[in-house]
């Protein structure tokens, strides 16, 4: 993130987007806008339905390209 130096920096925010970075590194999740560590992420595309129920257990299909599920623990 580049702020120039007239504009403020929200240190949560960036302590939010590095908790995000860490979550997703390696796994095929997503995080949504805003996403706090221990939220629902979002299933990636790269797996079809059956390979996120076999990866995550249970998942909330909200649209075909929308899929939640628990945050994995780290």
């Amino acid at each position: 993130m580049s702020y120039p130096m007239s504009v403020g920096r929200n240190f949560a925010e960036i302590l939010r987007a590095l908790d995000a970075i860490q979550a997703t590194d390696g796994a095929p999740i997503v995080t949504p806008a805003n996403w706090v560590p221990g939220e629902d992420v979002i299933v990636g595309l790269g797996l079809d339905d059956e390979q996120a129920k076999n990866k995550f257990g249970n998942i909330d299909i909200k649209l075909p390209y929308l899929r939640f599920t628990k945050a994995p623990k780290s």
